[in-house]
Order: C-alpha cells, then sequence, then structure tokens
C-alpha cells in the first residue's frame, strides 16, 4: 500500500518530537515487577510459599478480552496446581448470555445501544458455581488455581492476580477475530457489531467488578502483549497509582485510520508513512486510552480508568467527582483530514434524548479548536437563516434512499476556518468539519452518540456504506440555530481574561449549555496556573516544546511537545508552564478545558 502525498512542503518537514509512548515512572518500583511466563511463575510461587498454609486458592480474575486460556495453560504448566478450576465453566450457556443481553442492544441498530446495569454474577449459572465451589473447598492440599472472567465468584482465594487488558488492544483483537464477547462464541462477527456490545455490556459488567478489587489486587498480570506478559506487585502498582495524581501525565495515544481520514498526523506524530491515512488520534480519552508505569526497565500497560476507579477524588476534585463519580467527564482527541475529506454530516443528542434512549446521563457537547488548516478549510456549523425544514428533511431521506447526494451547503453555513479558529459546538447543532483541517476536539466523554445525516456518499474502510441515523438525528436539530445566531454564539467567542509580562490568558468558550470550560493561554515567559481542586486537560498547540513546573518543586519537570494532551490532576494545586527547548524566546499557546463548577 503506497502512502498519500504529504501536505507538508519539504522545507516545513522536521523530526517529530510527539511522544507516542508516554510513560510514569513508579517510585522505587524497580524490582516490583517481572516479565515473561517463568518469571511470573517463580514470583508466584514465591508468594504461594509465604502463604504457608497446606492448601492455597490462587485466584487470577481476569479482563473480558484477555486470553483465559493462555492464562491458564501457561500457569497450570508451570505451578503444577493440584487442582485446577476454569471459571467459564460455570458461565451460562451462550445462548442464555445473548438473550440476558439483547435488550441492552438496540435491537438491529449497528452502532447504538443502551448502557447496560447488568453485574457479573448474572453470567453465571449458580447450579454450575456451586459446584466448582464444592471443589475448592474439597481440594487436597496443595495449590489450587482458579482462573477466568469471573473467578472471584468460585472462591475469594488467598492470592489474587488481575489479569487486565486495555480496550484498544481489545478491540484490535476484535479485528483479528482472536476474541469473543464477554460469555459469547462469536469470535466470528464483525467487530463493529463485537465493539458495540463490549462498549453497552462487557466493559461496563467487569468495570463494576473490577472496581472494588483493585485495592484487593495481590499483583496486576499485564496481559495486552500476547505471549509476552508482565506481572506487577499490586502494592507497588497502587504505589504508582496514587503517584501518577500528585503530576502532570500522559495517557498512550492511540492512532487509527478512517474513511476521510489525512495526512497531518504522520509527519507530526511520526506515524507510519505506508498507512493511506489516519484520520482519529485518541491522546486524552481516559475510557480509551492506556497508562503506561515504569518499573525500573520494565513497562506495565493498564486501562487509564484504573486511575479513575482508584484515585477519583485527587484525580478529579471534590466537585467534579460530587458531579459525575469515577467517571472522566472531559476528552480531548485529533481529527485529520488534511489531505482528506469531510467528516460525516452530523448531529449529537440533546442530553434527554441521550438519557431516555441510551442510558448515558449528560450528553456529547463538543468543539472544535483548529490546530492547523489549509487555505481552502471551512466548518459546517448551524443551520441558514430562512431555510425550509421540510425541504432539508425530505433532501436527507432521498439521499439515505440512494438518490440525489444532500446538498449540505445549501441549508448549513460554512465558516471559513484558519489555524487557532475555535467552534462551539452544543448538542442539537448540526455540524461538520470539512476537508484540509486539523482538529483538536474537545468534547464530552460520551463519544460514539454521534448521528450522521449525511457521508457524502462514501464506504467505510470495510467497503460498506457507514450506518446513518436520521430516526435519532431529526428530533435532536435545533432548528433556531441561525446563521446569525451561530456566528455570535459559537465561532470564536474569544474573551480577554488577563494578561502579565509574557503572557496572556482568553476565555475561548464552551458555550453556556456546555459543562465545560476552555480557555487558551498564550506565553512567552513562564504562566501561573492552579488546578482551583479541579482537573485539568491540556493540548500544547503551539510551540516546538514547554515545561510544566511546581511552584514548589511538589514535582519533576514536566516537558510537553506540540499537540501533545495532558492531565493535570485536582490534587496538584498550582502549576506554572513556560517555554522550553527549541520553543525558548518564542510565543507558545494551550488550549485548557475544566469542569465549570
Amino acid at each position: 500500500m503506497t502512502s498519500e502525498p504529504s501536505p507538508f512542503p519539504p522545507t516545513h518537514r522536521t523530526k517529530s518530537s510527539y511522544d507516542k509512548f508516554p510513560g510514569i515512572a513508579v517510585p522505587d518500583g524497580q524490582s516490583a515487577c517481572v516479565q515473561g511466563w517463568d518469571a511470573i511463575a517463580a514470583r508466584l510461587q514465591q508468594a504461594i510459599a509465604e502463604h504457608a498454609p497446606p492448601t492455597t486458592v490462587l485466584v487470577v480474575e481476569c479482563y473480558t478480552g484477555v486470553d483465559e486460556t493462555e492464562v491458564l495453560t501457561e500457569l497450570a504448566a508451570r505451578l503444577t496446581p493440584a487442582l485446577i478450576i476454569d471459571a467459564r465453566d460455570a458461565l451460562l450457556a451462550p445462548a442464555a448470555i445473548d438473550a440476558l443481553v439483547a435488550p441492552f442492544l438496540g435491537g438491529g441498530d449497528p452502532v447504538f445501544g443502551f448502557l447496560s446495569g447488568l453485574t457479573l454474577p448474572e453470567f453465571f449459572d449458580p447450579a454450575r458455581l456451586a459446584q466448582l465451589r464444592a471443589k475448592v473447598a474439597a481440594a487436597p492440599h496443595g495449590l489450587v488455581l482458579i482462573a477466568g472472567c469471573g473467578a472471584r465468584l468460585v472462591a475469594d482465594g488467598d492470592l489474587l492476580v488481575y489479569a487486565d487488558l486495555a480496550r484498544w488492544e481489545a478491540q484490535l483483537r476484535f479485528r483479528r477475530n482472536q476474541t469473543g464477547n464477554l460469555g459469547a462464541n462469536n469470535h466470528a462477527l464483525a467487530a463493529s457489531l463485537q465493539y458495540k456490545r463490549a462498549f453497552f455490556v462487557d466493559w461496563r459488567v467487569c468495570d463494576r467488578w473490577k472496581r472494588p478489587l483493585i485495592a484487593q489486587w495481590d499483583f496486576l498480570l499485564d496481559t495486552n502483549t500476547a505471549h509476552e506478559p508482565k506481572l506487577a506487585d499490586g502494592a507497588a502498582l497502587r504505589c504508582g497509582l496514587r503517584h501518577a495524581v500528585t503530576r502532570p501525565f500522559r495517557l498512550v495515544p492511540l492512532f487509527d485510520p478512517a474513511p476521510w481520514g489525512g495526512q497531518w498526523m504522520k509527519e507530526v506524530c511520526d506515524l507510519d508513512r505506508a498507512t493511506k491515512n489516519f484520520g482519529w488520534c485518541f491522546d486524552g480519552v481516559p475510557e480509551e486510552n492506556s497508562l503506561l508505569l515504569d518499573f525500573g526497565d520494565t513497562r506495565v500497560e493498564i486501562p487509564s480508568l484504573d486511575l479513575v476507579f482508584d484515585q477519583p477524588v485527587a484525580l478529579l476534585g471534590d466537585a467534579v467527582h460530587a458531579r459525575f463519580g469515577d467517571e472522566f467527564p472531559i476528552r480531548f482527541d485529533l481529527l485529520d483530514t488534511m489531505g482528506g475529506g469531510n467528516l460525516s454530516f452530523q448531529v449529537h443528542p440533546l442530553t434527554e434524548h441521550i438519557q431516555q434512549h441510551f442510558g448515558m446521563h449528560y450528553t456529547q457537547d463538543e468543539s472544535y479548536y483548529m490546530l492547523d488548516a489549509g487555505p481552502e478549510a471551512h466548518v459546517y456549523l448551524g443551520l441558514q437563516t430562512g431555510i425550509d425544514p421540510a425541504a432539508m428533511l425530505r433532501d436527507l431521506e432521498i439521499a439515505q434512499a440512494g438518490g440525489e447526494p444532500f446538498p449540505a451547503a445549501r441549508y448549513s453555513n460554512q465558516f471559513p476556518a484558519k489555524k487557532h479558529d475555535h467552534f462551539l459546538i452544543p448538542a442539537g447543532t448540526v455540524h461538520c468539519s470539512g476537508a484540509q483541517s486539523m482538529v483538536l476536539e474537545i468534547s464530552a466523554t460520551p463519544y460514539i452518540f454521534t448521528f450522521k445525516m449525511w457521508d457524502w456518499g462514501r464506504l467505510g474502510l470495510d467497503g460498506k456504506p457507514r450506518p446513518l441515523h436520521l430516526h435519532h438525528a431529526i428530533p435532536n436539530i435545533q432548528w433556531d440555530r441561525t446563521t446569525e445566531w451561530t456566528r455570535c454564539n459559537l465561532v470564536n467567542c474569544f474573551q480577554p481574561v488577563a494578561a502579565g509580562d509574557g503572557w496572556r490568558e482568553e476565555r475561548t468558550g464552551l458555550h453556556p449549555r456546555q459543562f465545560i470550560e476552555t480557555r487558551r493561554h498564550w506565553f512567552s515567559k513562564t504562566v501561573s496556573h492552579d488546578t482551583r481542586g479541579g482537573v485539568h486537560m491540556l493540548n500544547l498547540v503551539e510551540g516546538e516544546e514547554a515545561v510544566v513546573e511546581s511552584p514548589s518543586g511538589a514535582f519533576e519537570p514536566f516537558v510537553v511537545h506540540y499537540a501533545e494532551t495532558f492531565i493535570v490532576p485536582a490534587a496538584v494545586g498550582p502549576y506554572t508552564i513556560r517555554p522550553h527547548g527549541p520553543a525558548l524566546g518564542r510565543e507558545c499557546a494551550t488550549m485548557q478545558a475544566f469542569v465549570r463548577t
């Protein structure tokens, strides 16, 4: 496969400094992690010996998507247990589980379902569980090994290992047909449908089960790389999580092609030039991204949700935690259409719609901040004054049925877009970023609830038409968001806030209907910040490099590069940012988001 031509002149290309694998060093973690099944077995044998009783029950609880067969087989071969129990033996039959989850899968809808309130015990047959528990009670002296998702239902155990898996890796395994959904026999199902089931059911169920167990983990088993497992001491891992919320940090970005994808991120983020395009970068989405913890020279990958679950108050702050619980409410991601095409013409649900139809308690308000833009870049936003809604709906239905293409420019405003423009998109506003744009999307976290109304007649990466959702979109369109209202309320609503020696601060949004506040800071010298008890998420939108520092030396200086997103936990309090390295003497800028309280 050949790559698309670069949108950058050769003289503009520089070596990328974007860090694709940011890690957090765990204090005194050098000897707290081992790698490979032999070393893992040796470490577990040591723990078993320290336990001492004639019978030791080792429970290996697994997150959905973990290769449970590999875990059970490799440990059994090295630990020679007196009794081996596979927790899958107590699951309900796949047909019964399919019936259990069916009400949450939206019938025949290929994208949307309803967030499940199911719990893990509901996936298990009580009689089969009782049989396995009886086997454990009658076990001979020696080691009892219980492994699988739901292993803790069989026995509390004397030692608890938690085998974890990042959601991105789970999605890649869906695409490779390497795994199925929780308790299902559906490896061959389309990856998009497996993802939908995981999003609305599996991950919710397993996260509910995981939350209270984190404090009890004796060990964490990182299973993200097949045949290369890593085992970290639970106490050391929790120490790493506590350390993470005392300093700024970054999540592990993930990149993915898209039907509209572009070429900008290949250059700036140093991605595979042979890939046709990259449309998405999730670099500030704790529900999807991973966190890397460095135990000396050994790096462990965990879902960043583990941090949210274990340290919600220190991370989010009291007020944000009180409102959202252990959910991270802000999302930063990148959308690359430089050398690509328009995004879909779309709208996001109003709060009552997302609550009633999908079970989410807040909606997907968002904004487009232009990291970069070509000369023809534009954003579709809001409706033109004086349009006929009935005619627009008729044209949408004709296009959906395969008739004339939808004339989006006839109905929606097209605002020219240039670098550093900011377009606000409260739910219910029709919108679409055009080609030749590099968007930093700042939004609330319910990130899959996009109702596509028109996709320009193109096919998805799977060669099939991408699903449209007019039946959801139409009830949410706010017809009064017309040209003048949109221009005055949603386009470049910049307001000066403060200024000092070598810096200035601007309020850039969001709209009063949105709970996220955004501020832009321009600085050629040190600019001071304070979390004031609430989490901050930032991106360096101008300048090659900046350094984040603690005025009191509470954390080590933290260097960030252009286009990198980083999180400053609520517990950090005061911090400063200034140009660094190649940016010294130049003006830099950050976009900062936080929850209004």
